[in-house]
């Protein structure tokens, strides 16, 4: 179950990441990660009487807190990038930096210890995410960059995010504070001005619907937390770069390049290897 809970946290993440891209190109990109966050706080505090157990303690909802921090930072830089048009850096970078940074620490710091065939599949997860990233637009860009910069940032967000939701013990209640601490994060940057057009009720519909799309992503994510590793939750969440690729195929009828196509076979080889590891 831990498993499918993480690998739902990619379908989720990944498909709040294509639509988020989009309308990030159609809208200035922090009120479209705001109102995305506002969405999936709703979401979190509708759920959480529901499915939670008890009162959690100040400390998980401090953990939460943190995770939220993370996520804020993270859609900043992250839509920043793409609304600039360098998708094809960004989203590779942040996708490496948010899951190596995550398996560093639970290897050196929190004791995890992955099974010879997960050590596999970690290893082929890193150079997989970042060629199925890879969008072949022409962008040309170096490492030392301003995109790549934004997705430096932006995984170390995501990293954040991931480990403090560890720190927190699964659960919903630190999701919704981590949506409560993204919104307080990003609020300060979305005041409107002449130069920012006002973002229409379609585009706002949308936004809100991608933050509660997330916001499913990471309670699932939670739950996987408490059944996996942290590095086998982690990598297996991570890949939701693919899902955006498989929706290009199918919504925007776009083709794969040879590096996707290899970045895909990776993805799915190291998934499988992450599974029966």
């Amino acid at each position: 179950m831990g498993v499918l809970a993480a690998l739902g946290s990619a379908i989720c993440y990944g498909v709040a990441d294509f639509t988020g891209g989009l309308l990030s190109r159609r809208a200035y990109f922090v009120v479209v990660a705001l109102a995305g966050q506002a969405g999936g706080l709703v979401l979190a505090l509708v759920t959480a009487p529901l499915l939670s157990k008890g009162v959690p303690d100040v400390a998980e909802l401090a953990w939460g807190a943190a995770s939220g921090v993370g996520t804020g930072i993270g859609m900043i830089f992250l839509y920043r990038g793409m609304s600039r048009g360098s998708m094809s850096l960004v989203v590779p970078v942040s996708a490496v930096t948010g899951v190596a940074l995550p398996v560093l620490v639970g290897v050196l710091l929190l004791g995890d210890r992955p099974q010879a065939l997960s050590w596999f599949g970690l290893t082929v997860a890193v150079p997989a995410l970042w060629l199925v990233s890879r969008t072949g637009d022409g962008n040309r860009e170096g490492l030392g960059s301003a995109a790549s910069s934004d997705g430096l940032i932006a995984g170390c967000g995501i990293a954040l995010q991931y480990l403090a939701l560890v720190q927190a013990g699964g659960g919903i209640w630190p999701v919704a504070a981590g949506r409560l601490a993204a919104v307080i994060t990003l609020l300060p940057l979305a005041a409107p001005t002449r130069k920012r057009p006002r973002i229409t009720t379609r585009n706002l519909v949308g936004a809100v619907a991608t933050g509660m799309t997330a916001a499913l992503a990471l309670i699932l994510y939670s739950q996987a937390v408490r059944q996996q590793l942290t590095v086998i939750a982690v990598a297996l969440s991570s890949f939701y770069p693919a899902i955006p690729v498989l929706l290009g195929i199918t919504l925007l009828r776009e083709r794969l390049g040879r590096i996707q196509v290899t970045g895909l076979v990776a993805a799915g080889v190291a998934i499988a290897l992450l599974a029966l590891g």
